[in-house]
């Protein structure tokens, strides 16, 4: 898939797959649940978990002011979007497809398109952005330093003279739309994640491009000369709540175009016997002009996390670099 392709993909609301299995929706807690812990006395967070909704990052236009729908509100909504997505079941063309980059190319059709069936359910109610703050549910306007930095980009991206030249999603190297995190957002399909956890470590493996995210806790952050392309992540307990500080982000993974500056700031807490309540802060003066919020369920889900090997059967790749030597002998059209 070509950068246009990537953007589109990672900036599209969401979409569903075709007849998928129904998205697991938290249950209602029992009166007599408490949290699970480890031997450590810590919350358990351990287990397989999906982030998978159809609950786009930013606030659609008609539902501007609709923070949150009720439960037939919903159904209506969710029953819509599903009906639209098995309409396209088959063909190669199509908004969804067009959505995933892969219109007209055969790259993908609905079937591989999995994002759920519902919308996301936070303290029982039904969400209609990821977004929680702003309270209009939209990323904040951006400076006019990442403006430029973004078309510079845009730019850059134009050279395919060698496959290190193209974008690290396009080599699939890190989940591109940002599954891999931070921030862990639902991005077209394999939205699971497995948990692992000890007094020192928290280890989160992402099914998208099979990213391992290592969290050291009560740790110090390295030094400002090492840059990862996943961040430098130090969690610590608040309570019973898990919070993991990001920082000493690379150049070579911008989150909506963000600078090496990004600082992100994660919260895991379990609050149900099948849901994590994962809430977000994004902040970074030199992209975004406020920081900003988002909160939605991990919900808890059978596994295990199959591998992802795209990379290594990246063909796509192989016809971008190949088109453009075509591209070089045929010469500039007239």
């Amino acid at each position: 898939m070509d950068f246009r392709t990537i953007c589109v993909s990672a900036l599209a609301l969401t979409l569903t797959g075709f007849l998928p299995a129904q998205t697991p929706a938290p249950k209602s807690n029992p009166k007599n649940w408490s949290v699970p812990r480890t031997p450590d006395g810590k919350p358990d967070l351990q287990g397989v978990w999906t982030n998978a909704t159809i609950t786009p990052m930013e606030r659609p236009a008609n539902l501007a002011g609709k923070p949150t729908l009720t439960d037939a509100e919903a159904t209506a909504y969710e029953r819509a979007n599903n009906e639209e997505l098995q309409k396209q079941d088959g063909q190669s063309d199509g908004p969804l497809i067009a959505a995933a980059g892969s219109s007209g190319t055969g790259g993908y059709n609905v079937l591989f398109i999995d994002r759920g069936t519902q919308l996301a359910r936070v303290d029982g109610v039904k969400r209609t952005s990821l977004i929680v703050d702003p309270a209009d549910g939209k990323v904040p306007p951006l400076t006019p330093e990442a403006r430029e930095r973004i078309a510079s980009m845009m730019r850059g991206f134009g050279n395919y003279d060698n496959v290190k030249a193209r974008p690290l999603s396009e080599r699939c190297l890190v989940g591109f739309g940002s599954t891999s995190g931070p921030p862990m957002l639902p991005v077209l399909y394999n939205n699971n994640y497995q948990i692992v956890q000890t007094p020192d470590h928290v280890m989160i493996l992402v099914e998208m491009v099979h990213d391992a995210r290592i969290v050291r806790m009560n740790g110090t952050h390295a030094p400002p000369s090492v840059r990862q392309w996943l961040g430098d992540s130090i969690g610590r307990w608040e309570g019973d709540t898990l919070v993991v500080d990001t920082t000493n982000f690379s150049d070579m993974t911008r989150f909506r175009g963000s600078s090496e500056n990004l600082h992100v700031v994660e919260r895991f807490t379990r609050v149900g016997p099948d849901a994590i309540l994962y809430r977000v802060k994004i902040e970074d003066p030199a992209t975004f002009t406020k920081a900003w919020t988002m909160e939605y369920p991990f919900v808890q889900t059978k596994g295990p996390v199959y591998e992802y090997a795209s990379q290594e059967g990246n063909y796509a790749l192989t016809d971008i670099l190949g088109g453009a030597r075509k591209a070089e002998q045929e010469g500039p059209k007239k």
